[in-house]
């Protein structure tokens, strides 16, 4: 399971999230997304923790938690998108 953090300042590091969320168990991955375009920090990323009840833990205790001045989302990551399989929304079958 993975971790969705929300509402980042776009001044937070790696380091930094492991450091919080280091608190509730042993971090195997951090994964801040930035944007192609300008390079900068997106404003969310991606914990995973050793086990699912440190991950549940860890989402308890810091959704809506105050960081770095502002309000973080914290919850299960959602499986991501297939864009592969997207349809074309010009192409059709006659």
């Amino acid at each position: 399971m993975s971790i969705y953090v929300g509402n980042l300042s776009y001044d937070v590091t790696e380091e930094d999230l492991n450091s919080v969320f280091s608190k509730y168990g042993s971090v195997k991955r951090v994964q801040l997304p930035v944007d192609r375009e300008t390079g900068r920090m997106r404003g969310f990323g991606f914990v995973e923790l050793g086990d699912e009840a440190n991950e549940t833990s860890a989402i308890d205790a810091l959704d809506g938690a105050e960081w770095m001045g502002r309000d973080l989302k914290v919850n299960k990551a959602k499986p991501r998108e297939n864009r592969n399989n997207r349809r074309d929304s010009f192409s059709r079958s006659y």
